[in-house]
């Protein structure tokens, strides 16, 4: 295994640490829990492991606790600190092994080595069984963390930004402001230019149901409720197809081009009454402008992701929310993992794959719905902090992934948005079956 000690390779059975829980107390409850972290590191050879968990995260705020606690509040603590730490470094050592494995996979792959299921960590991560902190004392602990961090002067956590600093942005950056159009007329230009682009009602349909309960809205974003607006940003996901900034300025380099030929065409055709001629070619000018900012850092994913950061880059995340440019984008952002998957053999996406794909990202998902991966569990594809954080992906294979995403859709199929969607879809398709 890469970069793992041979005692920890497949196959071979990895012996007990000799050291014995039950001998903490008499070292003290930090003392206890740093001896056996210190333990478990030096016999496995990981002298500089990963960062553990909270259990060992800020010794002198616990030493500092301690010293609050009666002897018997102290012994129960000192429990917890030393079952805890030992989780911590089963997690740890689990997840070295994910990455170790993801390790191997890459470096076969770029050999043009076929991936088999070995190639997989077959467990899911080690789920702590230890003693818990009666409710009383777990109280006295988290509100002692919150006043020691208070001490320390940590800023807040800046919020994630939101719909009125994308609007806000765009017009400061690009004197840019979208036109909002109705909700039923969106949803009707979006299943016109996924018809146009041989993407199927139910296909995105599925997409729209478990990506926004089936009740999303244009403007909807990550972590708001689309009807209630309550609550507040948790990413920068917008739209339909919760497109985060990144996944904006991506799709506009690759096809901004193409939406600006769209545009001028027009903004020419006399059908269209003067004054929205004169609008449209005054988009035309300022998604050019956009194009420009995007093109100007490295066309790769973490450049974008940097870019995203930016008011400039913010502001470009606008264009989702307008009637013309909107539908385009976030169409052909579904467009381009069909696409990617024809390539790679698959002809026929179903929702949840494409889903699937969405959710780990396009070669990622690609690779779990192959054969050697169905039956893997999911941390062997997700980052820890994603793993834990989407409570649909823990606990599952990929296979049981797919059939879960299919049913949280089935579910929200059937909210008022998905049925307004599904009705679009039926009337663009009639709109092309009659020629329209």
């Amino acid at each position: 295994m890469i970069g793992f000690p041979a005692m920890f390779a497949p196959g071979l059975q990895r012996p007990t640490p000799p050291v014995r829980v039950q001998e903490f107390r008499r070292h003290g409850a930090l003392r206890s829990a740093r001896w056996l972290t210190l333990a478990l590191m030096a016999f496995a050879g990981l002298a500089f492991a990963a960062p553990f968990g909270a259990a060992t995260a800020a010794p002198k705020t616990q030493d500092a606790f301690l010293k609050t606690l009666s002897s018997a509040d102290r012994a129960v603590f000192e429990d917890y600190l030393s079952a805890k730490t030992l989780h911590d470094f089963k997690s740890d050592t689990y997840w070295r092994e994910v990455t170790d494995k993801r390790a191997l996979r890459r470096g076969k792959k770029g050999r043009g080595e076929a991936i088999v299921a070995k190639d997989y960590v077959k467990t899911f991560p080690p789920k702590y069984t230890g003693p818990e902190l009666p409710a009383a004392l777990a109280k006295r602990w988290e509100a002692f963390q919150a006043a020691d961090d208070a001490k320390k002067d940590k800023e807040p956590p800046k919020p994630k930004p939101g719909i009125a600093e994308f609007l806000a942005y765009s017009v400061d950056e690009y004197n840019f402001t979208p036109d909002r159009i109705p909700e039923r007329e969106f949803k009707l230009r979006y299943a016109r230019e996924a018809t146009r682009l041989g993407l199927t009602g139910d296909q995105v349909v599925r997409v729209y149901a478990l990506e926004t309960s089936g009740l999303g809205t244009a403007d909807m974003i990550s972590g708001i409720h689309p009807i209630k607006k309550t609550g507040t940003p948790i990413s920068t996901a917008v739209g339909y197809a919760q497109l985060l900034v990144a996944n904006t300025t991506d799709e506009l380099v690759k096809h901004g081009p193409k939406f600006l030929a769209r545009l001028k065409d027009m903004a020419g055709d006399r059908n269209y009454d003067p004054a929205r001629r004169r609008a449209l070619a005054d988009k035309h000018d300022k998604l050019a402008a956009m194009l420009k900012a995007a093109r100007s850092v490295p066309h790769r994913w973490d450049a974008h992701v940097a870019f995203a950061r930016t008011q400039r880059g913010m502001g470009i995340h606008a264009i989702n929310l307008d009637g013309d440019i909107g539908p385009w984008l976030q169409v052909v952002k579904l467009h381009g993992l069909k696409e990617m998957a024809e390539k790679a053999g698959i002809a026929a996406l179903t929702g949840a794959e494409i889903e699937l794909m969405n959710l780990a990202g396009p070669g990622t998902g690609l690779e779990m719905m192959r054969p050697a991966a169905r039956g893997a569990p999911t941390p062997n594809f997700f980052e820890r902090g994603a793993y834990f954080r989407n409570t649909i992906v823990r606990d599952k294979t990929s296979a049981e992934l797919l059939v879960a995403l299919d049913k949280r859709m089935d579910t929200n199929l059937t909210n008022s948005g998905a049925i307004e969607f599904a009705e679009a879809f039926r009337e663009a398709s009639a709109e092309i079956a009659s020629g329209r």
